[in-house]
Order: C-alpha cells, then structure tokens, then sequence
C-alpha cells in the first residue's frame, strides 16, 4: 500500500475527513494544508483507518490492549506518586505557614515592645523637661524677689538718706 492510501478508512472517516477539510478552507487555509490537518484529524479520532484486513485487524487489537494496561499501571502509579508528592507539599506549606505566622507574631511584640520602650523615653524626656521647667521657675521667681527686695532696700536707704539731709 503506497503512502497516503486512503482504502483503509471507512466511508464514515471519509465523510468525516471531508467535512473537516470543508470546514478549514472556510477558515482560510490553502487546500494542502486543509486536506493535511482533515486526516491528521480522524487519525487522532480513530487511530488510523479502521477497514480491516485479517490479520492487521487481531493484531492491532491484543496490541491495544497490551498498551491500555501498561497506560492503566503507570497512570496508577503516578497517582499514587502525585498523592504522596501532595502530602508532603501540604505538611511543607503547613510547616511554612507556621512558621511565617510565629515570625509574624514574634516581629509583631517586637515591635510593641519597641513602641513601648520608646514611649517611656518620651515619657522620661518629657517629665525632666517639666521638672527643669518647674525647677527653673522658682529660679527666676527667686531673682525677682531679690531684685525687688534690692529695689525696696535701696528706696528705704534713699528715703532715710533724704531724710537725714534736711535734718541736718
């Protein structure tokens, strides 16, 4: 059989073919290249041309059968593979989320202890800058009394200088 029979198909692949061949020039591919992916098509559907011929026919069946079993043990396989990768990439990302939330907790006491360590600083600052405050005021009430108490001290001596003076 020369490359690119087409006798093997059935007139249902044929049909089938030819209406997905229709279907892509509609869409505007060349006639080549609609005829190539039409068949491309039902070979992917069916597996190839279904008219039998004997022996071709057994054989292609025990050989299918063959295949769907291995297919069925590696699927089950990479099942039970995938289920235990799952596992542990759960337990990973339940071990990470704790993680990130102990690191979170610890980053946020931090913090809170940073703040409260620097309020109480503040707190300090502010209560020796009162008590300067406070202290200070009484300095500079103490200077005024002295002052006036120089002024009263120096009226009281010119008041009886002024009066030693005249008596004189």
């Amino acid at each position: 059989m020369p490359r690119g029979d087409k006798s093997s198909y059935t007139d249902k692949q044929k049909r089938q073919a030819e209406h997905i061949e229709e279907s892509e020039k509609d869409e505007g591919r060349s006639e080549a290249a609609a005829e190539r992916i039409a068949w491309a098509t039902v070979n992917k559907q069916d597996g190839g041309g279904k008219k039998g011929g004997g022996t071709r026919k057994a054989t292609k069946k025990t050989a299918k059968k063959a295949t769907t079993k291995k297919a069925v043990k590696k699927a089950a396989t990479k099942k039970t593979a995938k289920k235990a990768t799952t596992k542990k990439a759960v337990k990973k990302s339940a071990t990470k989320k704790a993680a990130k939330k102990t690191a979170a907790k610890k980053a946020t006491k931090k913090a809170a202890t940073k703040k409260a360590a620097k309020k109480a600083t503040t707190k300090k600052a502010v209560r020796k800058s009162a008590t300067k405050k406070v202290a200070k005021k009484p300095t500079v009430e103490k200077a005024t009394k002295k002052a006036a108490t120089k002024k009263a001290a120096k009226k009281t001596t010119a008041r009886k200088a002024a009066k030693k003076t005249p008596a004189q």
